[in-house]
């Protein structure tokens, strides 16, 4: 496009319509804004989460969620131990998807609303999103909460908090490892750390996983004749890891290019190695941006989701490939594989689902209709893997297109152990083969080091019984959510028995 920006070498092409505002001179200036902004609010009415009934306050649509649909925000806030971001995301999210209450109380993590895109207001000077829930919160944990005993609550709250602390002490021990090999960042790295910001879902989870991280700096540094003048094309890159591995193993240029904030951090971390007269970086979508050159020799993206296929990235990577990639070129990792195993679990089939047929002595069986459909994102114990892996879809990178993102295959899953079947679960294999001197891979399989992708799980309603030996047989579908082409649909069919999930 005639005048577009370009990519300027250790920078960020800032968008058009991301233009800084001027600044107001005086307090006079910040007082006019803020009497501005309160005005916004006055007379407006907002929607209730569920039905069309209109309120003048957040206080009135809450207290009628909760007496009409059966949806506590403060519950749900303190069991998942939301953020002023995490709420922010649940309203947005309940807007769009339009969820029930009940579903809403018994989702587990990972959370369908953890997307980045749910910051995105979904109902216009939405008062919900100008209030402050703390307020609430607080005045209603002073009263019996739900009709359950104190003891209750306290174990439930003390669960959620144990949990939290594990995740976060991962999350430190993850990012301690990567600060002391990228001595070059560690100063932009120590302070996020220090701010208690170095999270999952926060920042590059790049940079929080040693298998994948190390897995594509050894296919970089042991392979450097694929990149040695080239130009490279680093497709989402996050704080820049790949890029500056890129760097190191002699390419002539490197592009890099993501939509997030987080690019700008990558413009320090670039600077401090000294890498920008070889590193530039644009800011936007790969679909939408105009890079400064019309061809790369390689393309390399760390653009893998749950399932592999969730949230990824891999459209945009067909994207840019069938748009910059020169004839000859390469698309790294260039080779994929999903593959499913059966498992064999009673303890926590009942803990998901036997639960709800007698809650504190009620009958709530009728949410395992609720709880089925939603696929569990989670590492597996190992020794619960009751059967040989079968795979059901290959992707070759450098052929792909996108309708091959969605499919049907059967699958054969020889059982080892005599049991009952509670799940299968999925997951994802890696490969850098093409013209590789060193070969590399990694798996995300319940046998091998964890990783942020973990395993997904399909809970089955009933489980099958199943013997050593024998071939249990299933087909397994996968299609693109159409009204949200990155979360999927997929249906498992096996024994006479169907059932459909959601990965969202």
């Amino acid at each position: 496009m005639a005048g577009a920006p370009q990519g300027v070498p250790g920078t960020a092409v800032r968008p058009a319509d991301e233009e800084m505002p001027e600044l107001s001179d005086g307090e006079e200036a910040w007082e006019e804004e803020e009497q501005e902004e309160e005005g916004t609010t006055e007379g407006l009415r907002t929607r209730c989460l569920f039905c069309d009934r209109l309120f003048t306050s957040a206080e009135g649509v809450f207290s009628h969620c909760k007496a009409e649909h059966e949806f506590n925000v403060c519950d749900v806030i303190q069991k998942h131990g939301l953020d002023f971001y995490g709420y922010i995301k649940l309203i947005n999210f309940v807007r769009l998807k339009k969820p029930t209450g009940p579903y809403l109380s018994s989702v587990s993590s990972p959370l369908p609303w953890e997307g980045e895109e749910y910051l995105k207001p979904e109902l216009e000077d939405d008062l919900l999103l100008q209030f402050d829930i703390e307020d609430l919160c607080e005045s209603e944990n002073a009263l019996p909460c739900n009709g359950l005993n104190d003891n209750t609550v306290l174990l439930e709250q003390l669960k959620h908090a144990e949990h939290r602390a594990r995740l976060a002490e991962e999350a430190l021990a993850g990012a301690q490892e990567d600060l002391r090999k990228m001595r070059g960042s560690a100063g932009l790295f120590a302070r996020k750390i220090n701010s208690g910001k170095i999270l999952y879902g926060k920042c590059d989870c790049r940079a929080l996983d040693k298998v994948r991280t190390e897995s594509y700096r050894d296919f970089i540094y042991q392979n450097p004749h694929i990149f040695k003048d080239k130009v490279v094309l680093d497709v989402g890159c996050g704080t820049g890891i790949l890029s500056m591995f890129v760097a190191k193993a002699g390419a002539k240029k490197v592009i890099g290019v993501d939509q997030s904030e987080i690019i700008y951090q990558a413009m320090d971390i670039i600077r401090l190695n000294k890498l920008e007269n070889v590193i530039t970086l644009v800011k936007g979508r790969i679909e939408e941006v105009d890079l400064p050159l019309e061809e790369v020799d390689v393309i390399i993206s760390e653009w893998m989701g749950y399932f592999l296929l969730f949230e990824s990235m891999l459209d945009s990577v067909i994207y840019a490939k069938d748009k910059y990639l020169a004839e000859g070129g390469s698309v790294y990792p260039d080779m994929c594989t999903i593959s499913l195993v059966a498992v064999g679990d009673m303890k926590k089939h009942a803990d998901k689902l036997l639960f709800w047929e007698d809650v504190y002595g009620f009958d709530m069986s009728c949410m395992k209709k609720a709880v089925i459909p939603e696929a569990v994102v989670e590492v597996l114990d190992p020794n619960t893997v009751i059967s040989t892996a079968s795979v059901i879809k290959c992707i070759d990178c450098n052929t792909a297109s996108t309708p091959d993102l969605e499919f049907s295959s059967d699958f054969t899953l020889t059982i080892t152990t005599s049991t009952k079947c509670t799940a299968i679960a999925g997951y994802f294999d890696i490969f850098f083969e093409k013209n590789c001197q060193n070969k590399v891979l990694f798996s995300t399989g319940p046998q091998c080091t964890k990783t942020h992708w973990k395993q997904t799980v399909f809970l089955l309603e009933k489980p099958i019984p199943v013997e050593e030996g024998e071939a249990l047989r299933g087909k397994i579908t996968v299609r693109k959510n159409r009204k949200d082409p990155r979360s999927l649909f997929i249906t498992l069919s096996m024994k006479d028995t169907q059932q459909t999930y959601s990965l969202q």
